[in-house]
């Protein structure tokens, strides 16, 4: 019978948690978990950063006392490899590092037959996509839950308008448009004494071996909606992007915006668009077009049905409806408490991943892209070492700034 390996040793039905990662996301997760209301002990922590340990710490120590934060300092790990001491002292592991640790966290992680929450994206590029695959069938075969962050998969709105999708209410899915344009997000200088390795991974955003561009960080999310929608991945990509408003040192390689058509295999077209344009319109949706009717669903609870002549077949009611990241977290103690292996979202996150990454390699080479190509590149961002005094793969030139790509010049694959 399935069992958590670990917990309820002793007779105590106390789930022990650690946190790897301890940025922003990995302490809102946490306190997501902690949300479930079921009974949690964080009992270490891992981040490449002691400051930022500590400052997620004290957050926690502040809100749930040291009852239910028992981590002293021998649990507190800090550096490259500190995840694995941290995983060790768990039930549960929650991974919410930058993306491009995420396949060997996560390997990790099962290797050590852990329940996982990991954000989302899960790679930031085919080397780790083919990883993160693996591994996801090592999961399966340990029954091991695995939930990763694309919570619209787990939010009442999406789950409504996309199960009628499903049923047939707008026929089949011809087409489609999803969004993420916004105003961009944090930079974080340079300082003194530090080394290329500390800044880029301080200013990790900015830098593709860790971030994989915000169409793969971000845009993941509205991508993995258009897959999900269609129940199947796109066969091939292009597209356009570039550097028009973000080119700054601290702006590292990354593009500011990326505009890309992605096929799929029965020849829908999927239109997908993301920008970093400060003081530009705002938008986050998606929205598809069948062959009865059209759909448009937002994050802000909104999902809406029509038929082809435009009445209406469907409205979400958003009113009182969980907040998905919370529920993301409900659902996967809920099935730990019981015992149960429900979740495997491994394999789906990693093709949605995969999708973005894809419209990243046509967007930097100017090329069309096919899925197989893609998914078997070769390309491994990862620097050849990880140490703080260890040189990344991309450096900045004499002038301080980072080579990047230049569509129609770049290879990319």
């Amino acid at each position: 019978p399935f069992s958590i390996p670990g917990a309820y040793a002793a007779g105590s039905d106390i789930i022990k948690i650690a946190l790897i990662g301890c940025g922003g996301r990995g302490t809102g997760a946490t306190f997501q978990a902690f949300g479930t209301g079921h009974n949690i002990k964080l009992v270490a922590m891992a981040d490449a950063f002691k400051d930022r340990l500590e400052d997620s710490y004290s957050k926690f120590l502040k809100k749930f006392g040291k009852e239910k934060v028992d981590v002293p300092e021998e649990r507190k790990f800090t550096g490259f490899d500190a995840y694995k001491h941290a995983i060790k002292e768990a039930d549960v592991v929650i991974i919410a590092t930058p993306p491009g640790f995420r396949p060997d966290h996560f390997e990790e992680a099962i290797r050590q037959n852990k329940q996982v929450f990991m954000e989302k994206p899960v790679a930031t590029d085919a080397t780790g996509i083919r990883k993160v695959l693996a591994v996801a069938e090592k999961a399966k075969a340990k029954k091991l839950n695995v939930v990763v962050g694309l919570q619209r998969r787990y939010q009442d709105n999406y789950l409504e308008t996309v199960k009628r999708i499903h049923d047939g209410a707008i026929g089949d899915i011809v087409g489609g448009q999803v969004f993420w344009n916004g105003g961009g997000v944090w930079v974080r200088e340079r300082q003194p004494g530090q080394t290329e390795m500390e800044y880029q991974m301080r200013n990790w955003y900015y830098f593709n071996w860790l971030c994989g561009d915000h169409i793969v960080e971000q845009h993941v999310h509205n991508i993995d909606v258009a897959n999900w929608v269609k129940g199947s991945y796109p066969v091939k990509a292009e597209g356009t992007g570039g550097r028009m408003v973000r080119t700054g040192k601290d702006h590292g390689e990354i593009f500011d915006h990326h505009t890309v058509l992605f096929t799929y295999d029965d020849g829908t077209v999927i239109h997908s668009e993301c920008r970093h344009f400060p003081g530009s319109h705002n938008r986050v949706d998606e929205s598809f077009q069948g062959t009865k009717g059209r759909c448009f669903m937002h994050a802000g609870n909104h999902g809406m049905l029509w038929d082809s002549k435009g009445n209406e077949l469907y409205k979400h009611n958003g009113e009182n409806n969980p907040n998905p990241y919370q529920k993301e977290h409900d659902e996967l103690f809920g099935a730990i408490v019981k015992g149960e292996y429900k979740f495997a979202d491994a394999e789906h996150a990693a093709k949605s991943t995969m999708t973005a990454i894809m419209g990243r390699y046509a967007t930097y080479s100017g090329k069309v892209i096919n899925w197989e190509e893609a998914l078997n590149s070769e390309v491994n961002l990862k620097p050849e070492q990880l140490s703080w005094d260890a040189q990344p793969k991309v450096l900045p030139g004499k002038d301080g700034y980072y080579p990047h790509a230049v569509p129609g010049k770049t290879k990319v694959i």
